[in-house]
């Protein structure tokens, strides 16, 4: 009798094996046909194909309000010749630790779905088989970061990551009520109102390496203090220390406060000096502005016709801020230091005569 049953059993166990070999397999929703192999470490192959994900530039810099393609190829080895319905997603690693991925786009074929403030901005490319790029409209401050691009083909899974940055300036910015008053989130503001975006670490890190040397710390946008020193001195963290950008690390974003680097990368009119006037108070400089059919310039479009047009005024001149300023490329006598760069008078009192620079927006 239990020879029969052992005997019953193994037929049994026969049948289901033919029947688990014969039938169609399915993973995530992906059919499979034919038989997937394994390399006894766990490692999964179909058909003895893999699958490659890359990209031939792991950096993208565009401008803001321009359109940014992020390359994403994916390749089989062997190569196949049979079309396959491979599942693209593309998503935005977090910005800062705790935050969440943000999705971009997914797509099967030709259909896709694009989420969040991504949607009916982006597209894939495909300009030929296996062409995953991710085309970005109408780029903003919002999407500069870190994106993947992942390609999944049944139990196969490859994926890529891309980042995304403007061409543009970083400066740093201090509350008119003085140093270190700002804390992360007012700091993010502040950068806002002047037309910027906190900056990212690699561009301060880019911004010291053309230069920048500012001895007090100001948040970045992954929630850090950090200052750029390229001349080494006692005021800065030591003389005897090597030129870098210095970090306190990450900060409480409330309760600590230091001043702020922004970075803008894009300039939608002409900044320029308003003359011939005489020169006016802060109330006046506003008003001359609006009668000139312009507004008055912020600190961020200033920095950008600086460095993206090469504004050189040696007169000094009220902006939305409060503050006073002006822009050189080519250093001269008589307009402050001897490398280029944009000059400040701080805040002065709003009662105090200057010029102003006006902005006229271009639609």
């Amino acid at each position: 009798m239990n020879m029969w049953i052992s005997r019953h059993l193994v037929v049994i166990w026969l049948h289901l094996l033919y029947l688990t070999e014969a039938s169609p397999r399915y993973a995530n929703g992906f059919y499979y046909q034919g038989a997937m192999n394994g390399d006894g470490n766990g490692e999964i192959f179909f058909s003895g194909v893999r699958l490659h994900v890359e990209s031939p530039r792991l950096t993208v810099a565009a401008v803001q309000g321009s359109n940014a393609t992020l390359p994403c190829h994916y390749r089989y080895v062997p190569e196949v010749h049979t079309p396959r319905r491979a599942r693209v997603k593309w998503f935005r690693l977090p910005l800062t630790d705790g935050s969440p991925e943000e999705d971009v786009l997914v797509a099967i074929g030709t259909r896709h779905r694009s989420y969040g403030g991504f949607r009916g901005r982006v597209r894939l490319r495909r300009d030929a088989p296996g062409d995953a790029s991710l085309v970005i409209n109408s780029l903003n401050v919002d999407d500069i970061g870190l994106y993947r691009c992942e390609v999944i083909d049944g139990l196969e899974d490859e994926s890529v990551t891309v980042g995304l940055e403007f061409r543009g300036v970083v400066f740093p910015f201090y509350s008119s009520r003085g140093r270190y008053q700002l804390n992360f989130h007012k700091a993010k503001q502040v950068c806002e109102e002047q037309g910027a975006t906190l900056a990212t670490f690699d561009q301060l890190f880019a911004a010291w390496e053309e230069g920048l040397d500012w001895c007090n710390a100001g948040w970045l946008a992954d929630g850090t203090a950090q200052y750029p020193v390229s001349t080494p001195r006692e005021a800065c963290g030591g003389s005897d220390l090597a030129p870098g950008v210095r970090s306190y690390g990450p900060r409480h974003q409330h309760l600590e406060r230091f001043d702020a680097f922004c970075f803008t990368a894009s300039l939608r009119g002409t900044v320029y000096f308003l003359d011939p006037v005489p020169k006016v108070n802060f109330t006046e400089a506003v008003q001359a502005c609006l009668d000139a059919d312009s507004e008055i310039a912020k600190v961020g479009q200033l920095y950008a016709a600086w460095r993206f047009l090469g504004l050189d005024i040696c007169d000094a001149g009220w902006l939305a801020d409060g503050s006073v300023r002006y822009p050189i490329t080519r250093p001269r006598p008589n307009c402050g230091p001897e490398k280029p760069g944009v000059r400040t008078f701080g805040y002065p009192p709003h009662h105090q005569k200057h010029g102003v620079y006006c902005y006229a927006p271009r639609w």
